[in-house]
């Protein structure tokens, strides 16, 4: 099948092209790279946009659980909902479970939705290096969110906040104090901040933490493209399905002000910018995998070693080779 009508069946609707288009985006080889850009390009001219939601939390918070009652819930309203998750990959034997799909049972036999789980592999930040292109799949595709979930690892996860129209934070109930909610790093990236499992004898718990993040909140500087009232804590209860319609509420609020003040385009436009620069920085470092490279890695390596150069000054000869190459 060539791009064209590839990527026409999944302008259409089509599932199965679209999780055969999103494996030749994630694919490595060179010929697929290219496939993929005429693909990309291909489905690009529909315009089409979908609300980009990413969501991070730590292991163990619930954010599977959250996600489908979310996900049913928008299904119920009549909307399709895609969701992209990424899971790590195992630092010994680069394999992932990709078990997401699993616990999210009813969600995934729903016929507005739409799941894909993939490996992180060897990229930082929560998210695998080619979600954001996934992302634009499932908007041609016709889905009108997209919810990305990220690894789960903490605080240093903020890439997804560059492909994300809104970013969510899931926390669990006595998961930290003031202090831990003023820390820099995620905390000011978030958008909401969503007290997770506020049921059962944690509900008590959980409008605490509630309350001690709010007050975090408050703490830390105003950013230019929040309304009001934003960024927020609230709590839900992914289990009993409470609160949900509240926070996607607020969601949709949050997302008008910013179509309204113009925020929503600059900051997309500003992503794609940033997208751009880290293709570029991937690709010189992929130039570092060639065999002549590695077979000069090694000459100024061995001379390092023996003390003839420096780290430093070795560092500029590669780059040197590699600018000249």
């Amino acid at each position: 099948m060539n791009t064209a009508e590839l990527g026409d069946r999944i302008l259409n609707g089509d599932r199965r092209a679209l999780a055969r288009a999103i494996t030749l985006v994630e694919s490595g080889r060179s010929d697929h790279r290219s496939q993929a850009s005429d693909l990309l390009a291909h489905v690009g001219k529909s315009g089409r946009q979908s609300l980009r939601v990413g969501l991070s939390g730590t292991p163990g918070v619930g954010k599977s659980t959250f996600i489908e009652s979310f996900g049913m819930m928008l299904t119920a309203q009549g909307l399709r909902v895609a969701v992209l998750a990424v899971d790590p990959s195992s630092a010994r034997s680069g394999g992932s479970i990709l078990g997401d799909k699993t616990r999210m049972e009813r969600l995934s036999r729903d016929r507005n939705a739409f799941i894909r789980p993939s490996p992180s592999q060897t990229h930082l930040g929560g998210v695998a290096r080619r979600t954001r292109e996934a992302i634009v799949l499932c908007e041609a595709a016709g889905f009108d969110v997209v919810l990305i979930e990220t690894v789960g690892v903490g605080q240093s996860e903020t890439v997804v906040s560059e492909m994300s129209d809104l970013f969510l934070l899931l926390l669990a109930p006595a998961g930290g104090d003031e202090l831990q909610g003023v820390k820099r790093g995620i905390m000011e990236m978030a958008d909401m901040i969503l007290v997770n499992k506020a049921d059962g004898d944690l509900k008590a718990t959980a409008t605490r933490t509630c309350a001690d993040y709010a007050g975090a909140l408050r703490l830390l500087r105003k950013r230019p493209q929040d309304p009001e009232g934003f960024p927020k804590a609230m709590t839900v209860s992914a289990v009993e399905e409470h609160g949900l319609e509240e926070a996607w509420g607020q969601m949709q609020s949050l997302s008008q002000s910013r179509r309204d003040s113009g925020y929503w385009d600059a900051n997309r436009s500003a992503q794609a910018q940033y997208w751009f620069e880290q293709e570029v920085r991937a690709a010189l470092l992929a130039r570092l995998a060639t065999s002549q490279a590695r077979s000069e890695m090694e000459r100024l390596g061995k001379e390092v070693r023996k003390g003839n150069l420096s780290p430093s000054a070795a560092a500029d000869t590669m780059l040197d080779t590699l600018v000249a190459g």
